[in-house]
């Protein structure tokens, strides 16, 4: 094969066929998307494994869009409504092919960011982009991206894992596909799991205290006007632990906790509201699913006047609560919080999310906890700097958790119309804060074995 050429054109098969409504899932990104113009494609670029070809590489791309409805799929546009979803049973799709040059990763590392930023057109393009970077005719780099809308992080998960039946194509595919998943949200079961958790999300608006006047010294400097903050803390990944020995409760809802502390230290409120993602991927049929499940799930949390352990109980209460709640008719959802801005338009602000995005495994839990002294000589290892800049995000605040062996990674992006930079950047410092100063006042102690473990949903 010519790899000079710019494209390899790749005939694909599958099982199912048919035009759905959006899920709900599938509504919720669709509705972010268009409220902030963002792209959301998701993917990256991983090195090409000694001796690849690109002809296998096609084949690669062949059996995933064969094998996946999510991946066969256009949506449809409706006269004043959102799209509908249209899963192909056959098509056709191309592989990218670039010449590796003498920069082989900075050729793949632009073409990941070409991917990244330019638009899917959902009408017309299937939502899955492959490049190759090839040094003649040999692959070095693969740039895989998806279409947010169709396809979440955890769906590209089981995509990685479904290559286990790369030789076997006959093989039953898992999870629940996104046409039955659509027909399945009609259901009365369905309607009434979404009428309770919508019922949860009235109760917690009507929890929320009036909102403090935003103190910032310079509003709307900022521009862009979304400004992200990256820090990486081996003590704070020491602190975590600590605090974990010391409550029995997992990292999910400690760093809930500390996230919910520092925008009540940013915002001057004595409650947190925090809007966490919900996978989904715990329901029945979920796990596997080649598809858009993750929706939002809300955290009410009073942070006032109370030590972090308990803060870190009613966090974890409150995620517990949250992911049980976090499934929902995204158009009807969106009606609820549009009513409650507009009947409390001066003191509701529901735009702060959490984002957990690790998949490490849990560390081992009967190694003794850190020792104070190994905690603070880390803090010097922290580091704190600006990174990106947008003029749209979703969000006043949004903390994203990242996977980094032996260190706590995040990024907490902040609206500087809305909080002055240095506001945010304290906010991003206190979350570090506030969990090492639990860790080193108390001392840390093994949980009682006759407790209960318990476990991140």
């Amino acid at each position: 094969m010519d790899t000079s050429a710019r494209r390899v054109v790749v005939e694909f098969a599958g099982e199912g066929s048919g035009v759905e409504e959006l899920t709900w899932g599938q509504r919720d990104v669709w509705d972010l998307m268009c409220r902030t113009g963002r792209t959301m494609n998701i993917g990256g670029t991983v090195p090409a494994a000694p001796g690849e070809t690109v002809e296998h590489l096609a084949g690669l791309l062949r059996f995933i869009v064969g094998r996946h409805q999510a991946l066969r799929t256009r949506l449809r546009p409706v006269q004043g409504g959102p799209p509908r979803q249209e899963v192909h049973a056959a098509g056709r799709i191309a592989v990218e092919l670039l010449e590796a040059g003498a920069d082989p990763d900075g050729t793949a590392e632009a073409l990941r960011v070409r991917y990244q930023t330019t638009p899917f057109d959902p009408y017309g393009e299937w939502p899955v982009r492959m490049g190759v970077v090839c040094a003649g005719r040999t692959p070095t780099h693969v740039v895989l991206m998806y279409y947010h809308v169709l396809v979440d992080g955890f769906g590209i998960d089981a995509i990685v894992r479904d290559l286990a039946h790369l030789d076997d194509p006959g093989a039953p595919v898992a999870g629940v596909r996104p046409l039955e998943l659509a027909a399945r949200q009609r259901t009365p079961a369905a309607r009434r799991q979404s009428e309770q958790a919508l019922r949860y999300w009235e109760r917690q608006l009507r929890r929320l205290p009036p909102r403090p006047p935003i103190a910032t010294a310079d509003p709307g400097s900022g521009e862009p006007r979304h400004w992200e903050v990256v820090c990486s803390s081996p003590a704070l990944a020491l602190a975590v632990r600590a605090v974990a020995a010391r409550t029995g409760v997992a990292s999910g809802p400690i760093l809930l906790a500390a996230f919910a502390m520092a925008l009540a230290r940013a915002t001057g409120a004595g409650t947190a509201v925090v809007q966490v993602v919900v996978s989904n991927r715990f329901r029945p049929g979920f796990a596997e699913s080649v598809s858009s499940l993750r929706q939002f799930g809300i955290c009410v949390i009073d942070v006032g006047g109370v030590p972090f352990d308990e803060v870190v109980a009613r966090a974890f209460a409150a995620a517990i609560a949250a992911y049980k709640h976090g499934y929902f008719d995204s158009a009807q959802h969106a009606e609820l919080l549009a009513g409650a801005a507009r009947d409390r338009p001066d003191d509701v602000d529901l735009r702060c999310f959490l984002n957990d995005r690790r998949r490490q495994a849990p560390g081992d839990d009967t190694a003794p906890p850190p020792r104070p002294a190994e905690i603070a000589a880390a803090r010097e290892l922290t580091t704190v700097r600006w990174g990106g800049r947008e003029d749209t995000y979703d969000g006043t605040f949004y903390l994203h958790l990242e996977d980094e062996p032996d260190t706590m990674t995040y990024t907490l992006w902040g609206d500087t119309h809305r909080y002055a930079p240095a506001t945010i950047e304290r906010c991003a410092r206190d979350l570090e804060a506030v969990v090492l100063d639990a860790a080193l006042t108390q001392a840390p102690a093994r949980p009682d074995p006759r407790r209960p473990a318990t476990v991140e949903p």
